[in-house]
């Protein structure tokens, strides 16, 4: 009876390797291509030495893994980098218009925004997103709590500080819609 539960339990221990290896295979692969797009080549050698140097890398820094949902929504990504490209040229014209207002910007606001979703993968995009539109900038994130703090130009009034909030939580829902797993697209339900 012993020899059966140590068995079982090498073979959980086995399978829970595999998924810690499965899990970082994304980032593996990415640190083997920066390794030959910093090298310049694509030799043998430069692939053996990457995916070692990875390896090593992921053993010394541990980073936890992140759970993805496994869910792509094309058609939702897709309405979401329409939008995102919309909000980028609207909000690039607002800065320029800012940056040769006689005046310049007056007025700033740092404004925390609680996330719905508890995901670190929505929450490290959403945050990508929010600081990629000119006029903003995610200064800090509370994974803990699920909070981003994000600085946005030109606030002058409490609506504005609003508008910018229900900004960034509209973008994290479309984020959700497109990669969210179905507990995430639970919490961003109206």
């Amino acid at each position: 009876m012993t020899d059966q539960k140590a068995t079982e339990t090498k073979a959980i221990d086995t399978k829970a390797h595999r998924i810690t290896l499965l899990q970082q295979t994304p980032l593996l692969v990415v640190l083997v291509v920066l390794w030959m797009l910093l090298w310049g080549s694509l030799t043998p050698l430069t692939i053996v030495t990457g995916i070692v140097l990875a390896f090593g890398v992921t053993r010394v820094f541990y980073l936890p893994a992140v759970e993805l949902s496994g869910r792509f929504h094309p058609f939702w990504f897709l309405v979401f980098l329409g939008r995102f490209f919309g909000e980028l040229v609207v909000a690039s014209f607002q800065v320029a218009a800012q940056a040769f207002a006689p005046r310049g910007v007056t007025s700033n606001a740092v404004i925390g925004v609680q996330l719905a979703t508890r995901s670190d993968f929505i929450m490290t995009i959403t945050a990508i997103a929010l600081s990629l539109i000119p006029g903003s900038i995610v200064v800090e994130a509370d994974r803990a709590r699920g909070i981003l703090y994000l600085h946005t130009l030109g606030v002058t009034s409490a609506a504005e500080v609003e508008k910018a909030r229900d900004n960034a939580l509209l973008t994290e829902a479309r984020l959700v819609q497109a990669f969210g797993s179905r507990d995430d697209m639970d919490r961003v339900k109206p």
